[in-house]
């Protein structure tokens, strides 16, 4: 499903600019910026996805629901691209987007938004959900899940940046209800798929809501802030996992985030009501997601590069040569190179690489899904680097050729160094964000955590389309010519500093990186705090160090102190 569902969208996600500046003749900063917000809002939404299938739907209904919503969209999509009628006029250099075409425009990019961003709040962890943590031989299937899901993606999605975007773009921009139209049927036949397979499933059945749960404890904390703390964090208030009616196990007591325990104070001859005490567990699982909130923040300067690879990138490769033979190739087909990248990488990554690091590491992934996180962090801050060199060589040859023979101008495969760079940075930034997020938060909220790798993306793509406006706006007072960096056609605009600029600030941001991943404490592997001798606090793992070694020690120790009492038995 994943994989017939992304052969339209990732194709969508680099050849929309194209649509919207030679079809519907947007401004070229104006086409790109309405594709970041697209993107934006479609992972910004997959909240509302996370939020409901965690609630009121199982994470297999509310796929099929939002699904539907997806399908819609396409549909309106297809109709518009097909009807001149629904069509904007050229006005000079804008876009007419008024009246009936601006009404079904607007309309289709938000059911897009809507139904694409829930099924990404849902769908990973539905497919994770699969797996049994407790069963060995399925917590080690789990341990690979989201590689191979990454996988499928990836796979459809070099279909749909080759054959879509080829039948999109070709014969003067004439048949892009074509592309949309095959996006549509295998969006259909991906979610048919899926449907099928409900009586193979692991459905998890919604539980309370985690935003209430989050809010009583904020509230309580709030309320109990005068209350001295317990001697000891044993006094703190906890049900029995015996007597309670979840099937979650308990989250042992840590230090960090001290003020929020006061939510698991029960006052002296008080009843333990939810709005008036919450268990430790509940405390915790709100530390959790706080923890993360760095996490998140420390990735959203790498989706605003990702977000230059998809507008401003293609835009650059319809500039340049696109001929390889006698063959033109579409500029929005480019990003195929790391595409191709990954598909060979991921098998390679995860076949070889992590039973060879796993001997190494003793960690089931191979490295820990922060370290992860941070080698993608680098390599798209050279990758932003790459691009802006790229672009230097592209405008220098640009200008030489007044006539602008394409025979002249340097190759679109140039781009292929920039998008491979970037290509093996998603696989470890975005398989590492899905994975983390998913074991990292409870059982009741996984759907919301894992839909936080897309608030990342989302934030990426708005804070892309808030930095080309903000250094249009600044560059146009003090440039000569008086003209933003961005505006205006490539060979006049100066987007190499673009790129230099994000370069720079990925390098910055990875620094900040590193120091919130080596403040994190992973939440220990099993958190079945009912078999401790007595309530401890949990001890942070360093960036450098995985989970699993901080565990086998405990283990080590465990067994000694065993061997040690039964030589004396």
């Amino acid at each position: 499903m994943v994989a017939l569902e992304n052969m339209g969208f990732v194709a969508n996600m680099v050849s929309l600019v194209l649509y919207f500046w030679l079809k519907l003749h947007f401004e070229l900063s104006d086409a790109a910026n309405t594709l970041t917000n697209l993107m934006g809002s479609a992972f910004l939404l997959s909240v509302i996805g996370g939020f409901i299938s965690d609630t009121y739907i199982n994470r297999f209904h509310t796929c099929l629901i939002f699904g539907t919503v997806e399908i819609l969209a396409l549909v309106l999509m297809t109709i518009q691209a097909h009807d001149e009628k629904l069509q904007p006029v050229p006005r000079g250099k804008s876009s007419g987007m008024t009246g009936r075409p601006a009404v079904m425009f607007y309309a289709s990019l938000c059911l897009l938004a809507l139904g694409s961003g829930g099924v990404r709040g849902a769908l990973p962890a539905l497919g994770a959900d699969q797996f049994d943590k407790k069963d060995p031989k399925e917590a080690k299937g789990l341990a690979s899940y989201f590689n191979w899901l990454l996988l499928g993606s990836v796979s459809g999605a070099l279909i749909g940046v080759t054959v879509i975007v080829y039948i999109s773009t070709n014969k003067n921009n004439n048949n892009w209800w074509k592309g949309f139209l095959i996006t549509l049927v295998s969006t259909v036949v991906g979610f048919i798929f899926l449907a099928i397979g409900k009586p193979f499933y692991r459905i998890q059945v919604p539980g309370e809501s985690p935003l209430v749960r989050i809010a009583q404890v904020i509230v309580v904390a709030i309320k109990n802030r005068k209350l001295p703390p317990p001697e000891s964090p044993s006094e703190l208030y906890e049900i029995n996992e015996k007597e309670s009616a979840s099937t979650d196990d308990n989250i042992a007591h840590t230090e960090q985030f001290r003020s929020l325990d006061k939510a698991a104070i029960l006052p002296k001859d008080a009843e333990p009501l939810p709005w008036k005490v919450c268990t430790v567990t509940q405390v915790e699982e709100v530390k959790v997601l706080t923890r993360m909130l760095p996490i998140i923040a420390s990735t959203i300067i790498m989706n605003t590069c990702l977000a230059q690879l998809q507008t401003f990138s293609v835009q650059q490769g319809n500039a340049m040569n696109r001929y390889l033979g006698s063959f033109e190739v579409p500029a929005a087909s480019i990003p195929f190179i790391p595409l191709l990248f990954m598909i060979i990488l991921i098998p390679v990554y995860e076949l070889t690489f992590v039973p060879f690091a796993r001997k190494i590491t003793k960690h089931p992934t191979g490295i820990s899904q922060l370290q992860r996180i941070g080698v993608g962090l680098v390599l798209s801050a050279i990758s932003m680097a790459v691009a802006a060199i790229v672009e230097v060589k592209r405008k220098q040859q640009s200008l030489k050729n007044p006539l602008k023979d394409p025979s002249k101008d340097i190759s679109l495969f140039w781009l292929s160094f920039q998008y491979g760079i970037f290509g093996i940075a998603d696989m470890f930034t975005l398989v590492g964000l899905l994975e983390f997020f998913y074991k990292e938060a409870p059982s009741g909220m996984r759907s919301l955590s894992t839909s936080f790798t897309w608030i990342s993306l989302s934030f990426g793509y708005f804070l892309s389309t808030i930095f080309v406006d903000t250094i249009n706006a600044v560059t146009k007072k003090i440039t000569p010519s008086k003209q933003g960096w961005l505006q205006g056609y490539l060979d006049e605009n100066n987007l190499n500093l673009f790129y230099w600029f994000l370069a720079i600030l990925s390098v910055l941001n990875f620094f900040n990186y590193l120091y919130w991943a080596t403040w994190y404490k992973y939440k220990p592997e099993d958190t079945n705090v009912s078999t401790m001798a007595k309530s401890v606090s949990i001890s942070g793992v360093p960036f450098l160090k995985t989970a699993a070694e901080d565990t086998d020690e405990t283990d080590r120790q465990n067994a000694e102190h065993t061997e040690e009492t039964d030589r004396k038995d």
